[in-house]
């Protein structure tokens, strides 16, 4: 059976929130950029945990053991989701920024003033603000720009910017603010010709398609769990060696090894629970509904070849939405939209739209479409370098709408005759 409207109707059940309605209308959820909606596994997961091992970990008892095996099972779900070499390369923390700026901190202590890092004008703030605090060191940050005009990366100023100098490479897998899909294996392959180290932003890609970190060769790897469907809770990938050699922030007590020793602190361990749920949900996914993309992972078996054909299976529908929006939203007079607009590149994005209108203000038109029950962001979404390189920011940013796999056409059909009727108030 394929990920379509059939299968996706029996998916929006086992998600609590998709069934609410406020005054007799459902709500539409648009905002999975900013934290998708949480499938009822998560809920349950998170529920049992506390109910029936909620305590510290590393303890003799039989609750903080239950903990300790909780946590390695959920180490072992995200190393399948990227398809890590071992469980010791995954490392919990708050969220993506907070992970970052633990990990950027570490790196600068291995950097010498004078050495340079690179970032780009299209990253969300959480891959930049923490390599820009090493500027204070003596490192060096330089800027790679993107073309204004489709939101793509200038790979021309990447092959520029990075030289026997660039120490590391932070780059988005996809872009938060115009949806855009990077060439990271390319960027990987530039920064490796130097001897960099590359830091991959995954947060606004890892719900939308498979990761595979030893096909991309990166060095790390980050995202957040509530962006595919699960808690608040950050997760990242890094290469055992690196980590190893790696000098961390903590407390006396830790542990000398990766992961416990970037663990700063008792961890979110529901939340680790919650992410271990999500994970098998994607791996779900993939069972009942993956069938078709079995042929492309003939290398994979259990759990990680679930994961993969899940995640394409979600692509591809995707993708049906992502046609149908950008089909309905060009022929709305007055809509401007940023990024990738082309429908034979549907490929090089996932499914975030950003827009303007002439006639409303980002913030006024959030507000008028949640008044219809119809949530979606505005603003610039933490990615200010990409809003203000579009002049955007004075003006109150983008309207952003954000699909995922549990949207559906209906919904679309929706907002595009809200916003249809909008342009004519």
């Amino acid at each position: 059976m394929a990920l379509d409207a059939k299968a996706v109707c029996a998916i929006r059940s086992e998600f609590p929130a998709l069934t609410q309605s406020v005054d007799g209308r459902p709500i539409i959820f648009f905002d999975g950029p900013g934290g998708t909606q949480v499938h009822g596994s998560v809920i349950e997961a998170i529920s049992r945990y506390f109910v029936s091992a909620n305590s510290n970990h590393d303890g003799a008892y039989l609750y903080s053991r239950k903990t300790d095996e909780a946590v390695h099972e959920a180490r072992l779900a995200m190393a399948d989701f990227f398809n890590a070499a071992r469980s010791e390369e995954i490392v919990f923390g708050p969220n993506m920024t907070t992970l970052t700026f633990r990990l950027s901190q570490a790196i600068g202590d291995r950097l010498r003033p004078g050495d340079e890092i690179v970032v780009t004008r299209l990253d969300h703030d959480g891959n930049v603000s923490p390599w820009l605090a090493l500027e204070s060191r003596g490192m060096i940050v330089r800027y790679v720009d993107f073309d204004p005009t489709n939101g793509t990366l200038n790979m021309d100023d990447m092959e520029r910017a990075i030289n026997r100098r660039t120490k590391v490479v932070a780059v988005g897998y996809a872009s938060n603010a115009l949806g855009t899909i990077n060439d990271v294996q390319t960027i990987i392959s530039l920064a490796h010709g130097f001897g960099a180290w590359v830091y991959v932003d995954a947060v606004h890609y890892a719900p939308h398609g498979p990761i595979d970190v030893k096909e991309l060769g990166c060095d790390f790897l980050v995202c957040s769990a509530y962006k595919f469907f699960g808690p608040h809770l950050g997760v990242l990938y890094g290469r055992y060696d690196l980590l190893d050699t790696l000098p961390p922030r903590k407390v006396r007590p830790a542990g000398e090894a990766p992961p416990d020793k970037f663990e700063t602190g008792t961890n979110n361990f529901e939340g680790i629970c919650g992410a271990a749920a999500a994970v098998e949900y994607l791996a779900s996914v993939g069972k009942r509904f993956g069938s078709e993309f079995a042929r492309d992972y003939p290398g994979f078996v259990g759990r990680r070849k679930d994961l993969k054909v899940g995640m394409s299976a979600i692509r591809a529908y995707e993708k049906s939405l992502s046609r149908a929006l950008l089909g309905g939203l060009l022929k709305i007079p007055g809509v401007k939209i940023y990024g990738i607009t082309e429908e034979e590149k549907l490929d090089q994005r996932v499914p975030t739209f950003s827009l303007t209108t002439k006639e409303l203000k980002p913030r006024e038109m959030a507000k008028r479409l949640d008044r219809r029950n119809i949530f979606l962001w505005d603003g610039h979404f933490y990615a200010v370098e990409a809003i203000e390189r579009l002049g955007l920011m004075r003006q109150g940013g983008v309207v952003r709408i954000g699909l995922c796999h549990y949207n559906t056409m209906e919904e679309i059909g929706i907002l595009l005759e809200e916003i249809f009727k909008m342009q004519g108030d």
